[in-house]
Protein backbone atom coordinates (compact mmCIF):
# COMPACT_ATOMS: atom_id res chain seq x y z
CA UNK A 1 0.00 0.00 0.00
CA UNK A 2 2.89 2.43 -0.10
CA UNK A 3 5.73 3.38 2.62
CA UNK A 4 3.32 6.24 3.84
CA UNK A 5 0.64 3.32 4.81
CA UNK A 6 -0.29 3.42 8.78
CA UNK A 7 -0.14 7.54 8.37
CA UNK A 8 -4.09 9.21 8.38
CA UNK A 9 -4.03 12.78 7.58
CA UNK A 10 -7.00 15.17 7.69
CA UNK A 11 -7.51 17.24 4.56
CA UNK A 12 -9.45 20.43 4.83
CA UNK A 13 -11.23 20.31 1.24
CA UNK A 14 -9.68 23.28 -1.14
CA UNK A 15 -8.30 23.44 -4.65
CA UNK A 16 -5.08 23.73 -6.27
CA UNK A 17 -1.98 22.42 -4.65
CA UNK A 18 -3.72 21.37 -1.64
CA UNK A 19 -5.75 18.53 -3.42
CA UNK A 20 -2.19 17.75 -5.03
CA UNK A 21 -0.22 17.36 -2.24
CA UNK A 22 -3.05 15.09 -0.73
CA UNK A 23 -3.02 12.81 -3.73
CA UNK A 24 1.04 12.70 -3.51
CA UNK A 25 0.62 11.80 0.24
CA UNK A 26 -2.57 9.38 -0.53
CA UNK A 27 -0.81 7.87 -3.26
CA UNK A 28 2.32 7.10 -1.21
CA UNK A 29 -0.48 4.76 1.12
CA UNK A 30 -1.28 7.43 3.59
CA UNK A 31 -4.93 7.26 4.62
CA UNK A 32 -6.21 10.64 3.35
CA UNK A 33 -9.39 11.71 4.90
CA UNK A 34 -11.29 15.31 2.54
CA UNK A 35 -13.50 17.20 4.67
CA UNK A 36 -16.16 18.19 2.51
CA UNK A 37 -18.41 20.92 2.95
CA UNK A 38 -21.68 19.81 3.83
CA UNK A 39 -23.30 21.84 1.28
CA UNK A 40 -21.49 20.25 -1.70
CA UNK A 41 -22.48 16.57 -1.10
CA UNK A 42 -24.84 15.57 -3.94
CA UNK A 43 -25.20 11.59 -3.33
CA UNK A 44 -23.42 10.95 -6.65
CA UNK A 45 -22.87 7.53 -8.05
CA UNK A 46 -20.14 5.71 -6.96
CA UNK A 47 -20.11 4.01 -9.76
CA UNK A 48 -19.74 6.94 -11.65
CA UNK A 49 -16.83 8.29 -9.82
CA UNK A 50 -15.67 12.52 -10.15
CA UNK A 51 -13.11 12.83 -13.26
CA UNK A 52 -10.38 14.84 -11.08
CA UNK A 53 -7.64 13.02 -10.97
CA UNK A 54 -6.09 14.84 -7.96
CA UNK A 55 -8.77 13.57 -5.68
CA UNK A 56 -8.18 10.03 -6.11
CA UNK A 57 -6.55 7.87 -3.43
CA UNK A 58 -8.77 8.66 -0.33
CA UNK A 59 -12.16 8.89 1.20
CA UNK A 60 -14.87 12.13 1.69
CA UNK A 61 -17.38 13.06 4.28
CA UNK A 62 -19.39 15.66 4.05
CA UNK A 63 -19.03 18.42 7.29
CA UNK A 64 -20.28 21.64 7.85
CA UNK A 65 -17.69 23.44 9.48
CA UNK A 66 -19.82 26.29 9.95
CA UNK A 67 -22.12 23.76 12.64
CA UNK A 68 -20.50 23.92 15.92
CA UNK A 69 -21.19 19.61 15.74
CA UNK A 70 -19.30 19.74 12.31
CA UNK A 71 -16.24 21.51 14.09
CA UNK A 72 -16.38 19.10 17.32
CA UNK A 73 -16.47 16.28 14.83
CA UNK A 74 -13.47 16.89 12.93
CA UNK A 75 -11.58 17.63 16.14
CA UNK A 76 -12.66 13.95 17.43
CA UNK A 77 -11.21 12.95 14.20
CA UNK A 78 -7.75 15.06 14.67
CA UNK A 79 -7.32 12.90 18.41
CA UNK A 80 -6.14 10.09 16.25
CA UNK A 81 -4.70 11.56 12.60
CA UNK A 82 -1.20 12.50 12.43
CA UNK A 83 -1.73 15.72 10.28
CA UNK A 84 -4.07 18.00 8.89
CA UNK A 85 -3.50 20.15 5.98
CA UNK A 86 -5.17 23.28 4.88
CA UNK A 87 -5.56 25.75 2.08
CA UNK A 88 -7.47 28.98 3.62
CA UNK A 89 -6.48 31.93 3.96
CA UNK A 90 -4.69 32.81 6.90
CA UNK A 91 -7.13 33.20 10.00
CA UNK A 92 -9.85 31.20 8.50
CA UNK A 93 -9.24 27.97 10.07
CA UNK A 94 -8.52 30.12 13.77
CA UNK A 95 -12.19 31.75 13.38
CA UNK A 96 -13.86 28.02 12.66
CA UNK A 97 -12.42 27.06 15.91
CA UNK A 98 -10.14 24.77 13.60
CA UNK A 99 -6.81 26.68 13.95
CA UNK A 100 -3.20 24.71 15.30
CA UNK A 101 -3.81 25.71 19.02
CA UNK A 102 -7.22 24.52 18.89
CA UNK A 103 -6.08 20.96 17.53
CA UNK A 104 -3.06 20.56 19.15
CA UNK A 105 -5.01 20.81 22.56
CA UNK A 106 -6.38 17.33 20.97
CA UNK A 107 -3.55 15.80 19.89
CA UNK A 108 0.03 17.60 20.83
CA UNK A 109 1.67 15.69 18.53
CA UNK A 110 -0.75 16.74 15.44
CA UNK A 111 1.00 17.92 12.14
CA UNK A 112 -0.44 20.52 11.03
CA UNK A 113 0.38 21.78 6.99
CA UNK A 114 -0.62 25.41 5.75
CA UNK A 115 -0.99 25.90 1.97
CA UNK A 116 -0.77 29.63 0.53
CA UNK A 117 0.30 31.61 -1.64
CA UNK A 118 1.70 34.15 0.30
CA UNK A 119 2.83 32.49 3.82
CA UNK A 120 0.77 33.22 6.85
CA UNK A 121 2.26 36.61 7.88
CA UNK A 122 4.12 39.71 5.71
CA UNK A 123 2.31 42.65 4.03
CA UNK A 124 0.66 40.42 1.19
CA UNK A 125 -0.19 37.39 3.76
CA UNK A 126 -4.05 37.91 3.34
CA UNK A 127 -4.70 39.13 0.02
CA UNK A 128 -5.76 37.05 -2.95
CA UNK A 129 -3.59 35.64 -5.57
CA UNK A 130 -2.69 32.49 -8.43
CA UNK A 131 0.20 30.53 -9.07
CA UNK A 132 1.22 33.17 -11.85
CA UNK A 133 1.28 35.83 -8.85
CA UNK A 134 3.72 33.92 -6.54
CA UNK A 135 5.96 33.40 -9.18
CA UNK A 136 6.08 36.56 -10.26
CA UNK A 137 7.08 37.85 -6.77
CA UNK A 138 9.36 35.12 -6.22
CA UNK A 139 11.53 36.37 -9.14
CA UNK A 140 11.20 33.05 -10.57
CA UNK A 141 8.48 33.83 -13.47
CA UNK A 142 10.88 36.65 -14.93
CA UNK A 143 13.56 33.80 -15.62
CA UNK A 144 11.09 31.68 -18.41
CA UNK A 145 10.91 32.96 -21.72
CA UNK A 146 12.60 34.27 -24.96
CA UNK A 147 15.19 36.76 -25.51
CA UNK A 148 12.82 39.77 -26.26
CA UNK A 149 9.54 38.74 -25.36
CA UNK A 150 7.47 38.92 -22.18
CA UNK A 151 7.93 36.17 -19.56
CA UNK A 152 5.79 32.71 -20.20
CA UNK A 153 4.11 31.32 -17.04
CA UNK A 154 4.83 27.45 -16.91
CA UNK A 155 1.17 26.67 -16.74
CA UNK A 156 0.62 26.07 -12.67
CA UNK A 157 3.50 24.23 -12.29
CA UNK A 158 6.11 25.76 -10.94
CA UNK A 159 3.96 27.55 -8.01
CA UNK A 160 0.86 25.47 -7.24
CA UNK A 161 2.18 21.96 -7.80
CA UNK A 162 6.02 22.01 -7.80
CA UNK A 163 6.70 25.18 -5.19
CA UNK A 164 3.55 24.64 -3.12
CA UNK A 165 1.99 20.93 -3.07
CA UNK A 166 5.27 19.16 -3.27
CA UNK A 167 7.18 21.44 -0.58
CA UNK A 168 4.12 20.85 1.69
CA UNK A 169 3.93 17.07 1.27
CA UNK A 170 7.51 16.91 1.58
CA UNK A 171 7.30 19.57 5.21
CA UNK A 172 4.42 16.98 6.58
CA UNK A 173 6.37 13.86 6.02
CA UNK A 174 9.45 15.43 7.64
CA UNK A 175 7.08 16.93 10.69
CA UNK A 176 5.97 13.31 11.26
CA UNK A 177 9.15 11.68 11.23
CA UNK A 178 10.42 14.67 13.86
CA UNK A 179 7.24 14.01 16.04
CA UNK A 180 7.58 10.29 15.91
CA UNK A 181 11.07 11.24 17.68
CA UNK A 182 10.04 14.41 19.91
CA UNK A 183 6.40 13.81 20.51
CA UNK A 184 5.32 17.24 19.46
CA UNK A 185 4.01 18.34 16.38
CA UNK A 186 4.44 21.81 14.86
CA UNK A 187 3.24 23.62 11.96
CA UNK A 188 3.96 23.47 8.55
CA UNK A 189 3.83 26.96 6.59
CA UNK A 190 4.32 26.24 2.81
CA UNK A 191 4.13 29.35 0.70
CA UNK A 192 4.13 28.99 -2.88
CA UNK A 193 6.19 32.34 -3.17
CA UNK A 194 9.08 30.73 -0.97
CA UNK A 195 8.97 27.29 -2.86
CA UNK A 196 8.89 28.53 -6.30
CA UNK A 197 12.23 31.36 -4.41
CA UNK A 198 13.65 28.01 -3.38
CA UNK A 199 13.21 25.95 -7.18
CA UNK A 200 15.41 28.63 -8.44
CA UNK A 201 18.30 28.18 -5.81
CA UNK A 202 20.19 26.82 -9.05
CA UNK A 203 19.88 30.14 -10.95
CA UNK A 204 21.13 32.49 -7.82
CA UNK A 205 23.80 30.32 -8.09
CA UNK A 206 24.73 30.62 -11.59
CA UNK A 207 23.91 34.40 -11.59
CA UNK A 208 26.58 34.87 -8.26
CA UNK A 209 29.24 32.95 -10.49
CA UNK A 210 28.80 35.25 -13.26
CA UNK A 211 27.37 32.35 -15.84
CA UNK A 212 23.65 33.62 -15.95
CA UNK A 213 22.98 37.00 -17.63
CA UNK A 214 20.33 39.50 -16.45
CA UNK A 215 18.42 39.38 -20.25
CA UNK A 216 15.92 36.19 -20.12
CA UNK A 217 16.50 34.21 -23.24
CA UNK A 218 19.75 35.00 -23.63
CA UNK A 219 21.55 32.00 -21.44
CA UNK A 220 22.37 28.07 -20.92
CA UNK A 221 18.73 27.17 -19.96
CA UNK A 222 16.10 29.82 -20.95
CA UNK A 223 16.63 28.77 -24.65
CA UNK A 224 19.38 31.19 -25.07
CA UNK A 225 21.57 28.60 -26.44
CA UNK A 226 21.50 26.69 -29.59
CA UNK A 227 22.19 23.55 -28.19
CA UNK A 228 19.18 23.89 -25.07
CA UNK A 229 15.96 24.40 -27.26
CA UNK A 230 12.83 23.22 -28.87
CA UNK A 231 13.19 23.16 -32.99
CA UNK A 232 10.31 22.80 -35.26
CA UNK A 233 10.31 20.04 -37.84
CA UNK A 234 9.35 20.20 -41.75
CA UNK A 235 5.36 18.65 -40.38
CA UNK A 236 4.67 21.32 -37.86
CA UNK A 237 6.00 18.88 -35.07
CA UNK A 238 8.95 19.24 -32.50
CA UNK A 239 11.75 18.19 -30.96
CA UNK A 240 14.08 18.76 -27.56
CA UNK A 241 17.70 19.45 -27.73
CA UNK A 242 19.88 19.35 -24.43
CA UNK A 243 22.92 18.58 -25.65
CA UNK A 244 24.96 20.43 -22.94
CA UNK A 245 28.20 18.40 -22.42
CA UNK A 246 31.13 18.45 -25.00
CA UNK A 247 30.78 14.60 -26.23
CA UNK A 248 26.52 15.23 -26.33
CA UNK A 249 27.58 18.39 -28.27
CA UNK A 250 29.08 16.48 -30.86
CA UNK A 251 26.81 13.79 -31.22
CA UNK A 252 24.31 16.84 -32.23
CA UNK A 253 26.40 18.19 -35.12
CA UNK A 254 27.28 14.65 -36.24
CA UNK A 255 23.68 13.41 -36.60
CA UNK A 256 22.44 16.49 -37.79
CA UNK A 257 24.91 17.26 -40.30
CA UNK A 258 25.74 20.35 -39.12
CA UNK A 259 29.77 19.08 -37.68
CA UNK A 260 30.04 19.02 -41.62
CA UNK A 261 30.67 22.27 -41.46
CA UNK A 262 33.93 24.26 -41.16
CA UNK A 263 32.95 27.49 -40.32
CA UNK A 264 31.49 26.13 -36.69
CA UNK A 265 32.52 28.46 -33.38
CA UNK A 266 32.91 27.10 -30.23
CA UNK A 267 30.42 25.61 -28.68
CA UNK A 268 30.20 27.96 -25.19
CA UNK A 269 30.60 31.04 -27.81
CA UNK A 270 27.89 32.83 -26.88
CA UNK A 271 28.01 36.17 -29.01
CA UNK A 272 27.54 33.00 -31.56
CA UNK A 273 24.35 31.21 -29.93
CA UNK A 274 21.85 33.20 -32.09
CA UNK A 275 23.69 32.67 -35.25
CA UNK A 276 24.37 29.08 -34.27
CA UNK A 277 20.18 28.66 -33.63
CA UNK A 278 19.36 29.78 -36.90
CA UNK A 279 21.54 26.93 -37.94
CA UNK A 280 20.43 24.54 -36.07
CA UNK A 281 16.51 25.47 -36.59
CA UNK A 282 17.15 25.10 -40.79
CA UNK A 283 18.73 22.08 -40.45
CA UNK A 284 15.62 20.22 -37.86
CA UNK A 285 13.31 22.10 -41.31
CA UNK A 286 14.86 19.41 -43.73
CA UNK A 287 13.25 16.59 -42.18
CA UNK A 288 10.17 15.45 -40.23
CA UNK A 289 9.94 14.88 -36.17
CA UNK A 290 9.63 10.50 -36.80
CA UNK A 291 12.78 10.86 -39.46
CA UNK A 292 14.59 13.22 -36.14
CA UNK A 293 13.63 10.22 -33.70
CA UNK A 294 15.16 7.53 -36.37
CA UNK A 295 18.64 9.31 -36.26
CA UNK A 296 18.41 10.55 -32.71
CA UNK A 297 16.16 8.42 -30.63
CA UNK A 298 18.29 6.37 -27.94
CA UNK A 299 21.55 8.12 -29.01
CA UNK A 300 23.34 10.66 -26.51
CA UNK A 301 22.17 13.59 -28.16
CA UNK A 302 19.97 14.33 -25.36
CA UNK A 303 17.05 13.90 -27.59
CA UNK A 304 13.38 13.67 -27.25
CA UNK A 305 10.20 14.13 -29.21
CA UNK A 306 8.06 17.17 -28.13
CA UNK A 307 4.57 15.05 -27.45
CA UNK A 308 0.91 15.87 -26.93
CA UNK A 309 -0.21 14.09 -23.84
CA UNK A 310 -1.95 11.37 -26.01
CA UNK A 311 1.13 10.34 -27.62
CA UNK A 312 3.18 10.35 -24.42
CA UNK A 313 0.59 7.63 -23.15
CA UNK A 314 1.72 5.64 -26.55
CA UNK A 315 5.12 6.02 -26.27
CA UNK A 316 7.06 2.95 -26.03
CA UNK A 317 9.23 4.09 -23.43
CA UNK A 318 6.59 5.44 -21.43
CA UNK A 319 4.58 2.27 -21.91
CA UNK A 320 7.46 0.00 -20.90
CA UNK A 321 7.63 2.19 -17.25
CA UNK A 322 3.57 2.29 -16.66
CA UNK A 323 4.01 6.12 -16.49
CA UNK A 324 0.66 5.89 -17.46
CA UNK A 325 -2.23 3.67 -16.01
CA UNK A 326 -5.97 3.62 -17.57
CA UNK A 327 -7.87 3.14 -13.69
CA UNK A 328 -11.35 3.72 -13.06
CA UNK A 329 -12.05 4.84 -16.63
CA UNK A 330 -9.34 8.03 -16.66
CA UNK A 331 -5.86 7.90 -18.45
CA UNK A 332 -3.66 9.63 -15.74
CA UNK A 333 0.17 9.19 -14.32
CA UNK A 334 0.99 6.70 -11.80
CA UNK A 335 2.05 7.39 -8.21
CA UNK A 336 5.11 8.35 -8.64
CA UNK A 337 8.49 8.02 -7.02
CA UNK A 338 8.69 4.27 -7.00
CA UNK A 339 9.50 1.65 -4.36
CA UNK A 340 11.23 -1.50 -4.69
CA UNK A 341 9.14 -3.22 -1.72
CA UNK A 342 6.49 -0.67 -0.30
CA UNK A 343 4.52 -0.11 -3.88
CA UNK A 344 2.05 2.79 -4.01
CA UNK A 345 -0.90 1.79 -5.98
CA UNK A 346 -4.31 3.51 -7.12
CA UNK A 347 -7.35 1.51 -4.97
CA UNK A 348 -9.69 4.08 -5.42
CA UNK A 349 -11.17 6.66 -7.74
CA UNK A 350 -11.99 10.19 -6.44
CA UNK A 351 -15.28 10.55 -4.15
CA UNK A 352 -18.02 12.20 -4.19
CA UNK A 353 -18.45 14.85 -1.64
CA UNK A 354 -19.76 12.64 1.27
CA UNK A 355 -19.52 9.24 -0.19
CA UNK A 356 -17.80 7.66 3.17
CA UNK A 357 -19.54 10.13 6.07
CA UNK A 358 -20.79 6.89 7.88
CA UNK A 359 -17.72 4.57 7.12
CA UNK A 360 -15.42 7.38 8.35
CA UNK A 361 -17.42 8.19 11.57
CA UNK A 362 -17.46 4.18 12.44
CA UNK A 363 -13.57 4.78 11.76
CA UNK A 364 -13.51 7.18 14.38
CA UNK A 365 -15.51 5.76 16.87
CA UNK A 366 -18.82 7.76 16.83
CA UNK A 367 -21.56 5.90 18.26
CA UNK A 368 -25.27 5.43 16.83
CA UNK A 369 -26.56 8.22 18.94
CA UNK A 370 -23.32 10.64 17.77
CA UNK A 371 -24.27 9.92 14.61
CA UNK A 372 -27.25 10.52 14.10
CA UNK A 373 -27.57 13.28 16.00
CA UNK A 374 -24.43 14.76 13.68
CA UNK A 375 -27.38 14.07 10.65
CA UNK A 376 -30.21 15.22 11.74
CA UNK A 377 -28.48 19.07 13.17
CA UNK A 378 -27.04 18.81 9.47
CA UNK A 379 -23.40 18.64 11.11
CA UNK A 380 -22.43 16.68 8.77
CA UNK A 381 -23.97 14.98 5.08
Amino acid sequence: MGPLEGITIIELAGIGPGPFCAMMLADMGADVIRIDRAAAVSGGDPDDPPKDVLNRNRRSIGVDLKHSGGVAAVLKMVESADGLIEGFRPGVTERLGLGPDDCAARNPKLVYGRMTGWGQDGPYATTAGHDINYIALSGTLSLIGRRGHAPVPPLNLVGDFGGGAMYLAFGMVCGILEAGRSGRGQVVDAAMVDGAASLANMFWSMQAAGYWGPERGTNLLDTGSHFYDVYECSDGEYVSIGSIEPQFYAELLARSGLGEDDDLPRQMDSDQWPAMKERVAEAFKTKTRDEWCELMELTDVCFAPVLSPHEAVNHPHNVYRQTFVDDFGLTQAAPAPRFDRTTPELHRPAPHPGQHTDEILAQFEFDRDEVSELRQTGAVS
